[in-house]
């Protein structure tokens, strides 16, 4: 029989998970097997840096975490060697840096995650990382609301130019 303090143990454990999945903008679940030491050392430096919680967790534990919520469909991919990134900030700062490094690493497979509640696949979660930063995206919007106004100054100088020139 179980001991009863590894048992409660391992609650509190499934308790830590299931808050930080609710709590976390967003999740991404990878299988780091085949990545060596050095090369997990710097995920998890990148990791850091951008404020994302990186975790070596049990597929039983985060199974267990999931159950009866909408995030049970997660168990699906949570087979072998299962690392998990949890932001709770930046919803596309795992998958982004998590995908880049998968680029440079083959060994790093991404599975699935969750964003802003929802369970999304490994190819959802690459999309998202290609999307632009916040910052791209905002300039983009800026370049978009300028375009009118600059177009309608370059016009008005046109009519300008053409008037002095005939006069």
């Amino acid at each position: 029989m179980a001991n009863a303090k590894i048992i409660q143990e391992k609650q509190e454990a499934v308790n830590v998970i299931a808050s930080k999945l609710a709590q976390s903008s967003s999740t991404v679940v990878a299988d780091y097997r085949g990545l060596n030491v050095a090369q997990v050392t710097e995920l998890r430096k990148q990791l850091r840096e951008a404020g994302v919680e990186f975790q070596v967790l049990k597929n039983s534990l985060v199974r267990r975490a999931t159950e009866g919520t909408e995030l049970s469909a997660l168990n699906d991919i949570l087979t072998g060697p299962t690392a998990v990134a949890f932001s709770g900030e930046d919803a596309v700062a795992p998958a982004k840096i998590l995908n880049d490094f998968a680029k440079k690493n083959e060994a790093l497979k991404l599975k699935g995650g969750v964003v802003e509640g929802k369970v999304i696949d490994a190819a959802q979660i690459k999309a998202l990382a290609e999307l632009p930063s916040r910052e791209g995206l905002l300039s983009m919007l800026l370049s978009v609301l300028q375009a009118p106004v600059r177009n309608f100054a370059l016009a008005v100088k046109a009519v300008a130019d053409k008037e002095e020139a005939s006069a």
